[in-house]
Parts: C-alpha cells; sequence; structure tokens
C-alpha cells in the first residue's frame, strides 16, 4: 500500500462522509472503489430480506452505467446461495478474490458467462467485499470486475488492494448506515410531526384542514420557486424547516379550552339561559295577569316587547358584524330589568351576556380572544422544550410569530417588519389565506379565492403583510390543486 493509496482512500472516505444524498452516494461509492483499484466494471448489491439487490452496475469500457431514479436496474435480486459468490461474501462475511472467473470451479458464474457470450464482454477477475458497518451489520456487497493494467488490459485484483478496499468497504457502510438513521430519524419527525398536527385540527370541527392545508400551499408555493429559479429559492433543509414550522404553527391550541376555540357564536350555550329567563319573565307576567296585576293590554305590549328583543337577540348572537345602532340595541336590553318570583330585581341580560352581544365583529369577548391568542405563547413554549437539529433550529421561532405583522399591530410581541424574517412573513399570508378560504368552518361560508385576495392586499396597504411575498404567492397559484 503505497503514500499515494492511503492517501487517496483518506480523501475517498472524506468525500464519503461529506455525500448527504443518498442517491449520490450510492454511485460514489461504487465510482470510488473502482477509482481505487483501477479496474473496469462494478456493481453494488444492498441486502434485503429475499436477497441481494442491483443497486448500481457500472461497465467503463462499454460506457455503462445502471441505476437509481432514472435508470432503475430491473434484475432480480441474487438468492442467498453459497454457489453465488456475493451471497458468499455475505454468508461467510469475507472477502473473495477470483483471479479468473472461467478457470474458477467454487462458485457458479454461468450469469458472467452469459452477460459475456452476449455482449462480447470478457470478465475476468473480480473481487467481492462485504459491507458492514461498525455495528457488524451486513448491509450490502461490492462486486469490482477486471482490474487492469496500466495499458488497459484485464488483470487479477493484487492483494494489496484488498485491505485498501475493505477500509473503503467498511466506511461506505458507515455512511449508509448513518444516512439510514438519519432518514429514519427524520421519517419518526415528520410521522410525529403529522400525527401532532392532526390532534390540534381534529379537536374541534372548525380547523380540521387548516395545517394540511397550508402544508400544501407551502410546498406548492416552493416547488414553484424552484421551477421558476426564483432568487429565493430553499434548499432541502430550510424547505424542510420551513414545512416543520407550518405543521406546528398551531401546537399551542392544544391547551386552549374548546370552549373557546368551539365558539362559533357570540353566546355560544348562554343563549339556552337568555331563552330560559325570557321564558320565565313570560310565566310571571301570565301569572301576575291571572292574579288582576297587569291587564290584558300590558300583558300584550310587554310580551310584544319581550318577543322583540329576544329575536334582536337571536339575530345579533350569529350577526357578522355589528353597527353601532345594533350595540346601542344590546344595551338598551340590557339595562331592562324584571322582578323574579322571590321578588328580587333582575337584567335583561346579564353583564357577561352584554359583554357577549357587544362583540362588533367575531364571536369572542376581548377577554376570550385573549385566551385565543395565548395559543402562540404556548406554541413557543412547547416548542422550546424540543431539542431541534442545529438546521431546523429556526423552526420555534418562525411556528410561533405566524400572528405577528409588519406594522407591529400582531401579537404577542407586536414584532414589527425589521425583525421578521421572510418564512415569518410568508407564513403569516399562507394563515390568513387558509382562514379566509376554508370550507370547514361550520359558522362561516368559505371566501372566494379572488376576495380573499383582496383582503389581503387591503393588509398589505396597511402595513401588515409583505407586498413582494404575497404577489409571489398570487402569482404561484399554489392554491390550486394542479400547481
Amino acid at each position: 500500500m503505497t503514500t499515494q493509496h492511503m492517501q487517496t482512500l483518506l480523501d475517498i472516505c472524506a468525500a464519503l462522509s461529506a455525500e448527504r444524498d443518498r442517491e449520490a452516494l450510492l454511485s460514489r461509492i461504487l465510482d470510488a472503489a473502482m477509482d481505487l483499484t483501477a479496474c473496469d466494471g462494478g456493481t453494488l448489491y444492498l441486502l434485503e430480506e429475499d436477497g441481494l439487490h442491483f443497486c448500481r452496475m457500472v461497465t467503463r469500457s462499454f460506457g455503462l452505467r445502471q441505476g437509481g431514479h432514472d435508470d432503475p436496474i430491473t434484475l432480480p435480486p441474487v438468492p442467498l446461495k453459497p454457489s453465488h459468490v456475493c451471497a458468499r461474501a455475505v454468508l461467510e462475511d469475507r472477502l473473495i478474490n477470483v483471479p479468473d472467473v472461467h478457470q474458477d470451479q467454487e462458485f457458479d458464474f454461468s450469469g458472467a458467462r452469459r452477460y459475456d457470450a452476449m455482449t462480447g464482454y470478457c470478465t475476468r477477475s473480480m473481487l467481492v467485499v462485504p459491507l458492514t458497518n461498525d455495528r457488524g451489520e451486513l448491509i450490502g456487497v461490492l462486486q469490482l470486475i477486471n482490474a487492469l493494467t496500466e495499458d488497459g488490459k484485464p488483470t487479477d485484483f493484487t492483494s494489496d488492494m484488498e485491505p485498501l478496499v475493505t477500509a473503503l468497504a467498511s466506511q461506505a457502510a458507515i455512511s449508509l448506515t448513518n444516512m439510514q438513521y438519519a432518514e429514519q430519524v427524520t421519517g419518526l419527525l415528520d410521522s410525529l410531526v403529522g400525527a401532532l398536527s392532526t390532534a390540534i385540527d381534529q379537536r374541534t370541527p372548525y380547523n380540521a384542514n387548516h395545517t394540511r392545508n397550508m402544508v400544501k400551499y407551502a410546498a406548492r408555493f416552493l416547488d414553484w420557486l424552484e421551477r421558476t429559479g426564483n432568487d429565493w429559492s430553499f434548499d432541502a433543509d430550510r424547505r424542510r424547516a420551513f414545512l416543520l414550522s407550518v405543521w406546528l404553527h398551531d401546537v399551542g391550541k392544544l391547551v386552549v379550552p374548546l370552549e373557546v376555540m368551539d365558539k362559533s357564536t357570540r353566546l355560544g350555550p348562554a343563549l339556552e339561559r337568555v331563552e330560559s329567563r325570557f321564558a320565565a319573565m313570560a310565566l310571571l307576567d301570565r301569572i301576575a295577569m291571572l292574579k288582576g296585576r297587569l291587564d290584558e293590554e300590558a300583558f300584550s305590549a310587554r310580551t310584544a316587547e319581550r318577543e322583540e328583543a329576544l329575536e334582536f337577540i337571536r339575530k345579533a348572537n350569529t350577526a357578522g358584524f355589528m353597527p353601532d345602532e345594533n350595540l346601542a340595541r344590546v344595551e338598551e336590553i340590557a339595562k331592562r330589568t324584571y322582578t323574579d318570583e322571590n321578588g328580587e330585581v333582575r337584567p335583561w341580560l346579564t353583564e357577561t351576556e352584554r359583554v357577549c352581544l357587544t362583540v362588533r365583529k367575531g364571536t369572542l369577548t376581548a377577554a376570550e380572544r385573549g385566551v385565543m391568542e395565548s395559543h402562540v405563547t404556548a406554541t413557543a413554549r412547547i416548542l422550546e422544550q424540543v431539542v431541534f437539529p442545529r438546521q431546523y433550529a429556526q423552526v420555534p421561532e418562525w411556528a410561533a410569530a405566524h400572528h405577528e405583522l409588519l406594522n407591529g399591530t400582531g401579537y404577542p410581541d407586536h414584532r414589527t417588519a425589521e425583525s421578521l424574517p421572510r418564512e415569518v412573513r410568508l407564513l403569516t399570508i399562507l394563515d390568513v389565506f387558509d382562514a379566509l378560504t376554508a370550507r370547514d368552518r361550520p359558522y362561516k361560508p368559505p371566501m372566494p379565492v379572488e376576495k380573499a385576495l383582496a383582503i389581503l392586499h387591503s393588509m398589505v396597504r396597511e402595513g401588515s403583510l409583505d407586498e413582494t411575498i404575497l404577489a409571489l404567492f398570487e402569482e404561484s397559484q399554489a392554491w390550486e390543486e394542479t400547481t
């Protein structure tokens, strides 16, 4: 083993350790082994339960390269029988050096001979090395074919090549295993995040598809950025980090009480108490009339007054917007009183009911809105407990800031444009867009896309949203299924 060989091996091992793309790593392993041994052909097999599966095949003298997503190898797997040289290397976990396959009597080389007969190739020498990782697990086999002399003629694989290729195979196995572990951890993270998001959305029928819709829009938008060559494109790590922040942006809703999350009207279940109170008032008036304390004309007038007030309350309970005159009407009704069966004076509306009915827009009182808005601080608090890998370190910040606005009117920290990265600005647009267009909100019909975009543009004019990002989102049409 020369110093040059050792340096080459070290360079190859460093390159294998740095490679992060699985398909590229598989190709690089075979190419590196062939370069190191100066051979003409090679095959990389990966071990599965039913045998050795062809992963990469190269014959340089023929210009042949097979394997990978673009050119999958359709050959059946090699069964784990000791008559096959690659299988023997796995079964006995040892390197096998065959000087001449046509003279060998130990292994079944009928396949190689058929290949030679069909193609005119001449398979001579073969070096077969199992891929064993640092845990002693066999994961595949390197099969190198036809070591070449300096003038390009087939020759034997020399014994001094064996420790080099064994070291390379070991490093290749470790790199593949580490990548597999990383993929498994990533898959576990993705599945846990997906399951958590499902739990969040399914807590309430009013939020059933919100996060999934946002993830779809986000993925399509990022695909569009890459497809169109936009300067603001995401590499693989940043893309995954952003999508994770979308999946997790509402994790804090796990701690928001359902009576707040599910409140689809101003009064919520309190409407039943109001209706029962008005029914009791009607009975008290009837009793008063029967006892002669109230004449029929007064009884009829009071009945009409109550029924009109109750009907107004029912409409106000579900109104999308309460103008000033309606708010004044609520205040008027709330000042009215009656005397109950115990002689105590009671209001037509309690203070809590009055506050609920005077919500100008939406269904939540200021206190309830504060509880609802607390989900973003809960999101931050929950995600701060998670040890994210370095490339995902910004996920908690992005996820917890999705209600911040560029002009400082958002919450919870009233951050301004200078402190809001583009990822947060995009996440906010996705969140608002889906909230406006969602089809699974029983308390409101879905808004047409054109109207939702108009509202987003009005928020741009107010200084709340990023004009450039909204323009890109609109151009991408990421909400379309065919995007």
